[in-house]
């Protein structure tokens, strides 16, 4: 029975992948935390810190899939402790030398290494889904280089674009997204094994050594100095995620408003069989970019908790602890589920052009009035020529007619232009600016990055 609707068999995938579930659940969270009590046994029989028979023999015997979680569970919640009860059954598990299992190490010790073991498997999937994104975003941006669309400022039209250059934003975006992973990576991906207070008093002089070596076993960084009471890490990962999930978030809304009946410039694929409606057969929702939009919100919501877990008490507490046991799991489900859902996306997105060649004409030439303006400013002076190229334009808007018309009947306009220059003027291809330039910039930068590699 679950209860929450991630772990739900009809919605879960719309929160999160199968994926990304299997690094956070339950059980890879006990084994994550078994794989550390090895590592620790076993630097420490290295170093001499245990008996080397006893390291082995923990080594050999430990195994987190025949343990039972429902047993562990029962035990911890009369314990009223999250980690004892693992230890005890870990310790009947191996024998006599469970005696010692967990020698000189600390719960959060345990806890959270065990975690960025579980950190390390979701940064390699979103690494991996986020460069996917780059290269769809690239490769859309290259085909759309030159498609001319309708740009928006305030939801209302502004100026001729391309699609192309609307897509290199974005990729731009997660260029950046890519070399922040790459850039916080080897800070994030730190263990922790230094006892109650992290000052190794437990395990002696060799204590700092024991650790590097149980770290190094695990495939994780050293620290400096323990971390129990310094959460930053969590936060800058979380910062970094927050900022992927926000341009796919922005990604899906603009999707969803190009998509609209009225605009009809772009479509989520659409695949046989889906519905859209149980009342109005014809609809054909959005419901793909409406998920992919939805989950940024929460998404920022369990970010926010995360930054709340610095604040830690002394040398350490479980107030701010156990927000992090809800808010990271949750943040990287909830990416997990909008990097597929952007790919699946991207690869499958229709597009419209005959519909955007139709939007640039849908205001009648007004879409072109700061072209006009410029134009006749090189003659009149620019603010004289806004003056009366606004009055027009509001003439064009109000009477509903075409503004080359409204301007071709002004006495004071039409004495600064040919008929001809002003059909220059209004079309929209000729008002690209360097859209198509900037389009290839970003490309050639992205296939520079290395990111993409």
């Amino acid at each position: 029975m679950v209860s929450h609707i991630i772990d739900f068999l009809i919605l879960g995938n719309n929160f999160s992948t199968s994926e990304m579930r299997s690094i956070w659940s339950e059980q890879h969270r006990l084994e994550k935390q078994v794989d550390v009590e090895v590592a620790l046994a076993k630097a420490e029989g290295e170093y001499g810190v245990i008996p080397l028979e006893i390291a082995n023999s923990i080594v050999k015997n430990a195994d987190a899939s025949k343990l039972s979680i429902e047993q562990i569970a029962d035990e911890a919640a009369k314990a009223k402790h999250s980690l004892m009860s693992t230890i005890n059954a870990l310790q009947k598990q191996v024998g006599d030398a469970g005696q010692f299992i967990h020698y000189g190490a600390t719960t959060q010790d345990i806890v959270d290494t065990a975690t960025v073991l579980q950190l390390k498997e979701s940064f390699a999937i979103i690494e991996r889904d986020s460069k996917l994104v780059a290269l769809e975003l690239q490769r859309l941006a290259k085909q759309y280089q030159y498609l001319p669309m309708v740009g928006r400022t305030h939801g209302m039209q502004a100026l001729p674009t391309t699609f192309g250059f609307k897509l290199a934003v974005w990729l731009d975006e997660f260029i950046r997204h890519l070399q922040r992973l790459s850039e916080i990576k080897q800070r994030v991906l730190v263990g922790n094994i230094s006892g109650a207070i992290c000052t190794y008093a437990s395990m002696g002089q060799l204590g700092p050594k024991v650790e590097q070596r149980a770290l190094t076993l695990l495939g994780l960084n050293t620290p400096n100095i323990g971390w129990q009471a310094a959460r930053d890490r969590f936060s800058e990962y979380a910062s970094v995620i927050a900022l992927i999930s926000g341009t796919l978030g922005k990604i899906g809304n603009e999707f969803y408003n190009l998509m609209r009946s009225e605009i009809n410039e772009v479509e989520e694929p659409f695949s046989e069989g889906k519905i859209g409606s149980t009342t109005m057969p014809h609809k054909r929702n959005p419901a793909a970019l409406e998920g992919l939009a939805s989950l940024t919100a929460p998404l920022l919501k369990s970010v926010a908790l995360i930054h709340e877990s610095m604040k830690v008490e002394h040398e350490r507490d479980a107030m701010s602890w156990r927000a992090e046991w809800i808010a990271l799991p949750e943040i990287n489900l909830y990416i997990s589920a909008q990097l597929q859902t952007a790919l699946a996306v991207l690869k499958g997105l229709k597009v419209n052009a005959e519909q955007m060649l139709n939007n640039l004409s849908l205001q009648n030439g007004l879409l072109l009035s700061e072209k006009v303006m410029f134009e006749i400013g090189k003659r009149l002076g620019k603010q004289t020529a806004h003056q009366l190229v606004y009055k027009s334009a509001m003439k064009a808007f109000e009477l509903n007619k075409p503004f080359k018309q409204v301007l071709l009947n002004d006495p004071q306009l039409n004495q600064t232009f040919t008929e001809s220059e002003l059909d220059n003027w209004l079309d929209p291809i000729n008002y690209l600016g360097s859209a198509p330039e900037k389009v290839e910039q970003v490309i050639n930068y992205a296939n520079k990055s290395g990111v993409l590699a």
